[in-house]
């Protein structure tokens, strides 16, 4: 197989003259695979930070906070607390928000949080917090924590997370935000990605209800030999705050930040009450604030543990607020889920006791416990695949579909906001560019249409058409509607594998509309498997992770069609096997596309 530098002089000693694989444009017939993961970098570079001049950073809404740990901050460990934690993660993704807004903001929710290392006593917290992506009166914002030990020097991640901020207007009135415009690679990756989040979290409550429906609905515990059971009322905890000056921010409700370090607080002591020690906090499930609360308030803060597993265990936390002189009913300020592990000396996770749920709400909530834990492995598992890992395939099933979907697309978007693409080749209307990145290759193949942006969008998402005008398949039949943006295909192809078989590939089309202007529509696919259509040995079958479909509307009548692909090293060599001589079937298969949505352009029956 060539290496990287070799294939770099040969793709500019054939620039004009590209040759690539006559099925590469086919993302079922070449087998490439992508990254199922954007990159998140957030060192700016010593140049950005001249051309920032006095802002002291690139996003003129970026902020950076650095915090010694004194014994103040600390638990029983010595370590800072995560509810201290969380007040200085909101106090700075407040700062920023407001930067960009130019009024007050407050907390709308707080994403999934995990805490990859503890900070000590006499570390530094630096957090850097940044908009994303403003919408219309919502913003999203990003943060990167991480520790620095004086002394030695090191430095260490601590956590990433995203929190939603709405923009607060005069009474009665709504705020409309600004459109935030990127700068940099990372920046126009978080912007793009951003969109695909808020998705995510819209349907969040979806993904666990369906999971919750499609279960056996018993609460038979888990068999754990050894291990004692203890009633989860014994692990009930109450606590009431009053909201004093202190706790608020400058608007003079109680500070978001504030509340979520209580809530820590009444959940670390629940967690205590079934194990008997000192637990760790591992997670957090989205934070969402469901309305405010003032100075003079009441809150009730209230904890359980919800299920155990073997190593970890779930507390579910919520507050209520009322306020004593008027003698109101309590009202739902805010809920989430922690989830806690008991370390030994080693620092290794401990067995913990089971859960002996209450009939009714208990049970409940013993189960959504084990649904929410089996979509928080599904997520893990999908986001941490590796590219050079076989199989690359993701099982499919209805609790992971939101994050594979989220993947899928976030994936394609953040190959797409890459800047180094290197124009290869032109011929008339086909442009073909070319990527070289770590141990990828990738390509991009352009061309501006007659066509609306939609029109274009609905055609190149139905796979069953794909033969109309790509030479290298054979036949796609879509075996699952998964929702009206997501649809499961399997896919035939007439290239014969290095095993002289053709290849078959079930396929994920994730299909997006822009969220705002100046977005492209989005068609995206990757692999995934499904026991109903399992390897046949009359095929090969082949896997893609990162390809797909941007439309950007340039007139009413007019779009640029793009098509990406990305290739990792264990597929390089039948991309170098193919570069000799002269081949024209990159531009001779797009203009073939060209005149598919020509001529289809107004029949659209098979999209409705």
């Amino acid at each position: 197989m060539l290496s990287f530098f070799w294939l770099r002089c040969l793709l500019k000693m054939v620039k004009g003259n590209l040759v690539v694989p006559e099925d590469i444009l086919s993302i079922y017939c070449n087998g490439l695979q992508g990254s199922t993961s954007p990159p998140h970098s957030w060192d700016v570079g010593e140049q950005e930070e001249e051309a920032a001049g006095a802002m002291g950073g690139h996003n003129p809404t970026e902020v950076q906070m650095s915090q010694l740990v004194l014994p103040c901050h600390s638990n029983q460990h010595g370590e800072l607390s995560a509810g201290q934690l969380l007040k200085w993660i909101d106090t700075a993704a407040c700062l920023s928000a407001e930067r960009h807004a130019g009024c007050p903001c407050v907390t709308a929710s707080m994403d999934d949080i995990y805490f990859e290392h503890t900070i000590s006593v006499g570390q530094v917290v630096n957090i850097k917090a940044k908009v994303n992506r403003a919408f219309n009166s919502s913003m999203e914002v990003g943060i990167q924590v991480s520790y620095e030990d004086l002394c030695s020097g090191k430095h260490c991640s601590i956590c990433k997370a995203y929190a939603t901020f709405v923009a607060q207007g005069p009474p009665g009135t709504k705020v409309k935000l600004k459109p935030l415009t990127p700068q940099t690679e990372e920046e126009k990756i978080e912007h793009s990605i951003a969109a695909e989040r808020r998705r995510m979290r819209l349907a969040h409550k979806d993904t666990l209800k369906d999971l919750l429906t499609r279960s056996t609905g018993d609460s038979e515990m888990e068999l754990r030999d050894g291990s004692a059971v203890v009633p989860a009322e014994k692990t009930r905890v109450e606590s009431v705050e009053l909201v004093l000056p202190p706790h608020a921010n400058h608007q003079g409700n109680t500070f978001g930040g504030q509340i979520m370090a209580w809530m820590e607080n009444v959940a670390t002591i629940a967690a205590s009450r079934l194990c008997h020690a000192h637990p760790t906090l591992r997670a957090i499930e989205m934070f969402h604030f469901r309305g405010p609360s003032q100075v003079g308030d009441r809150l009730v803060l209230k904890a359980i543990v919800n299920n155990s597993f073997k190593n970890s265990m779930e507390v579910g936390v919520c507050t209520e607020a009322y306020d004593q002189e008027m003698s109101v009913s309590r009202r739902h300020i805010n809920s989430a889920f922690m989830t806690f592990v008991v370390l030994d000396e080693e620092g290794r996770p401990r067995t913990l006791p089971k859960v002996m749920p209450q009939p009714g709400d208990g049970e409940r909530r013993y189960r959504e416990a084990s649904a929410r834990r089996k979509i928080r492995l599904d997520r893990k598992y999908v986001v941490s695949c590796k590219q050079t890992e076989v199989p690359l395939s993701v099982p499919w099933d209805q609790s992971n579909k939101v994050y594979l979907s989220y993947n899928n697309v976030s994936a394609l978007k953040t190959l797409v906001a890459k800047t180094n693409w290197v124009l290869a080749r032109e011929k008339e209307k086909v442009q073909i560019y070319t990527l070289e990145e770590d141990k990828f290759l990738s390509f991009r193949i352009e061309m501006l249409v007659h066509i609306s942006a939609s029109q274009a969008f609905f055609l190149l998402s139905d796979l069953r058409r794909r033969h109309e005008w790509d030479s290298h398949y054979e036949s796609a039949e879509r075996v699952q509607q998964v929702d009206e943006d997501d649809a499961i295909y399997h896919v035939l192809s007439q290239t014969l594998s290095s095993e002289n078989k053709p290849q078959d590939f079930v396929i994920l089309a994730s299909r997006r509309k822009p969220c705002s202007r100046g977005d492209p529509y989005v068609v995206a696919f990757r692999s995934v498997t499904l026991p109903t259509h399992p390897a046949s040995s009359s095929y090969t079958r082949g896997e893609t992770l990162c390809s797909g479909f941007c439309v950007w509307p340039e007139s009413e009548e007019m779009s640029k069609v793009a098509y990406y692909n990305q290739a990792t090293p264990g597929y390089l060599n039948y991309v170098t096997t193919n570069v000799v001589g002269l081949s024209s079937s990159f531009c001779a298969t797009f203009e073939a596309c060209e005149q598919f949505l020509l001529k289809n352009k107004d029949d659209l029956i098979s999209q409705l």
